[in-house]
Protein backbone atom coordinates (compact mmCIF):
# COMPACT_ATOMS: atom_id res chain seq x y z
CA UNK A 1 0.00 0.00 0.00
CA UNK A 2 1.39 3.56 -0.50
CA UNK A 3 0.32 6.44 1.40
CA UNK A 4 0.69 10.06 0.10
CA UNK A 5 -0.85 13.50 1.97
CA UNK A 6 -3.49 15.19 1.05
CA UNK A 7 -1.26 18.36 0.47
CA UNK A 8 0.35 16.59 -2.59
CA UNK A 9 -3.13 15.43 -4.04
CA UNK A 10 -4.13 19.13 -4.34
CA UNK A 11 -1.28 19.45 -6.81
CA UNK A 12 -2.49 16.38 -9.52
CA UNK A 13 -5.98 18.31 -9.55
CA UNK A 14 -7.07 20.15 -12.77
CA UNK A 15 -8.55 23.03 -11.82
CA UNK A 16 -6.58 24.94 -8.45
CA UNK A 17 -9.15 27.29 -8.14
CA UNK A 18 -11.13 24.26 -6.93
CA UNK A 19 -9.22 23.52 -4.33
CA UNK A 20 -11.75 23.93 -1.57
CA UNK A 21 -15.05 22.40 -3.10
CA UNK A 22 -12.00 19.31 -3.25
CA UNK A 23 -11.10 19.65 0.02
CA UNK A 24 -14.87 19.43 1.38
CA UNK A 25 -15.75 16.37 -0.86
CA UNK A 26 -12.49 14.45 0.45
CA UNK A 27 -13.87 15.04 3.96
CA UNK A 28 -17.52 14.09 3.57
CA UNK A 29 -15.96 10.91 1.58
CA UNK A 30 -14.18 10.41 4.45
CA UNK A 31 -16.52 10.86 6.91
CA UNK A 32 -18.88 7.98 4.75
CA UNK A 33 -16.26 5.24 4.30
CA UNK A 34 -15.58 5.45 0.71
CA UNK A 35 -12.35 6.63 0.98
CA UNK A 36 -9.25 5.83 3.95
CA UNK A 37 -7.14 8.96 5.74
CA UNK A 38 -6.16 9.83 8.63
CA UNK A 39 -5.67 13.72 10.20
CA UNK A 40 -2.13 14.91 10.71
CA UNK A 41 -1.02 17.36 12.95
CA UNK A 42 0.53 20.14 9.57
CA UNK A 43 -1.57 22.35 7.90
CA UNK A 44 -1.46 23.58 4.55
CA UNK A 45 -2.51 26.18 2.10
CA UNK A 46 -4.84 25.60 -0.48
CA UNK A 47 -3.88 26.51 -3.45
CA UNK A 48 -7.09 28.70 -4.30
CA UNK A 49 -6.78 32.33 -4.37
CA UNK A 50 -9.76 34.12 -2.52
CA UNK A 51 -10.27 38.33 -2.97
CA UNK A 52 -12.60 40.39 -0.82
CA UNK A 53 -15.49 42.51 -2.78
CA UNK A 54 -14.14 46.40 -2.45
CA UNK A 55 -10.61 45.32 -0.97
CA UNK A 56 -6.96 44.76 -2.92
CA UNK A 57 -5.13 42.01 -2.98
CA UNK A 58 -5.66 38.02 -2.56
CA UNK A 59 -5.78 35.60 0.44
CA UNK A 60 -5.49 31.58 0.92
CA UNK A 61 -6.58 29.17 3.14
CA UNK A 62 -5.27 26.78 5.59
CA UNK A 63 -6.24 23.04 6.62
CA UNK A 64 -5.54 20.27 8.01
CA UNK A 65 -3.56 17.72 6.31
CA UNK A 66 -3.95 14.34 5.94
CA UNK A 67 -2.49 11.02 4.90
CA UNK A 68 -3.96 8.67 2.23
CA UNK A 69 -4.08 5.45 1.34
CA UNK A 70 -4.21 5.22 -2.03
CA UNK A 71 -5.74 2.26 -3.73
CA UNK A 72 -7.37 1.69 -7.07
CA UNK A 73 -10.86 2.70 -5.36
CA UNK A 74 -9.38 6.07 -4.20
CA UNK A 75 -7.64 6.40 -7.63
CA UNK A 76 -10.80 6.44 -9.32
CA UNK A 77 -12.83 8.48 -6.73
CA UNK A 78 -10.13 11.12 -7.44
CA UNK A 79 -10.29 10.79 -11.13
CA UNK A 80 -13.97 11.52 -10.97
CA UNK A 81 -14.27 13.69 -8.76
CA UNK A 82 -11.72 15.59 -10.44
CA UNK A 83 -13.34 15.59 -13.73
CA UNK A 84 -16.53 16.89 -12.13
CA UNK A 85 -14.32 19.66 -11.01
CA UNK A 86 -12.75 20.83 -14.00
CA UNK A 87 -15.79 21.28 -15.98
CA UNK A 88 -17.62 25.08 -15.93
CA UNK A 89 -20.11 25.41 -13.60
CA UNK A 90 -21.03 28.65 -14.88
CA UNK A 91 -24.67 28.70 -15.98
CA UNK A 92 -25.13 30.78 -19.69
CA UNK A 93 -26.71 33.73 -19.31
CA UNK A 94 -30.01 34.54 -21.13
CA UNK A 95 -29.21 36.60 -24.04
CA UNK A 96 -29.77 40.67 -24.07
CA UNK A 97 -32.54 41.49 -26.04
CA UNK A 98 -31.64 43.10 -29.17
CA UNK A 99 -32.33 43.08 -32.83
CA UNK A 100 -29.24 41.18 -33.45
CA UNK A 101 -30.09 38.28 -30.74
CA UNK A 102 -33.95 38.02 -32.56
CA UNK A 103 -32.17 38.15 -36.09
CA UNK A 104 -29.91 35.27 -34.73
CA UNK A 105 -32.54 33.25 -33.07
CA UNK A 106 -30.69 33.19 -30.00
CA UNK A 107 -33.97 34.82 -28.25
CA UNK A 108 -37.78 33.88 -29.52
CA UNK A 109 -39.32 36.83 -30.94
CA UNK A 110 -43.10 35.97 -30.05
CA UNK A 111 -42.12 35.01 -26.39
CA UNK A 112 -40.86 38.82 -26.60
CA UNK A 113 -43.99 40.36 -28.13
CA UNK A 114 -46.40 38.09 -25.33
CA UNK A 115 -44.32 39.90 -22.98
CA UNK A 116 -44.34 43.03 -23.67
CA UNK A 117 -47.88 42.64 -24.46
CA UNK A 118 -48.55 41.53 -20.75
CA UNK A 119 -46.53 44.19 -19.12
CA UNK A 120 -48.42 46.69 -21.50
CA UNK A 121 -51.81 45.42 -19.97
CA UNK A 122 -50.87 45.19 -16.66
CA UNK A 123 -49.73 48.62 -16.73
CA UNK A 124 -52.84 49.89 -18.63
CA UNK A 125 -55.03 48.16 -16.24
CA UNK A 126 -53.03 49.27 -12.85
CA UNK A 127 -53.53 53.46 -14.33
CA UNK A 128 -57.40 52.66 -15.14
CA UNK A 129 -57.69 50.93 -11.33
CA UNK A 130 -55.82 53.85 -9.68
CA UNK A 131 -57.66 56.86 -11.91
CA UNK A 132 -61.16 54.89 -10.42
CA UNK A 133 -60.12 54.54 -7.14
CA UNK A 134 -59.41 58.50 -6.89
CA UNK A 135 -62.81 59.12 -8.92
CA UNK A 136 -64.76 57.36 -6.32
CA UNK A 137 -63.21 58.59 -2.91
CA UNK A 138 -63.21 61.89 -4.10
CA UNK A 139 -66.59 63.52 -2.86
CA UNK A 140 -69.00 65.19 -5.71
CA UNK A 141 -68.79 68.84 -4.95
CA UNK A 142 -72.24 70.33 -4.07
CA UNK A 143 -73.71 73.74 -4.67
CA UNK A 144 -74.09 75.91 -2.08
CA UNK A 145 -76.21 78.44 -4.33
CA UNK A 146 -79.43 78.41 -6.30
CA UNK A 147 -79.28 79.75 -9.89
Amino acid sequence: MSYEKLSAQMDNLTNPQRSDAFYKQFRDAVRQGEIEAADLPARFELPKEYRRRGAEGSYTRTVKDMVVNVTPAYKKWFDSVNETLATTTRRAATPKASLEAVESGAVDFAAMVEETRRKMAASYSKGQALGNARKAAKPKARRTTKK
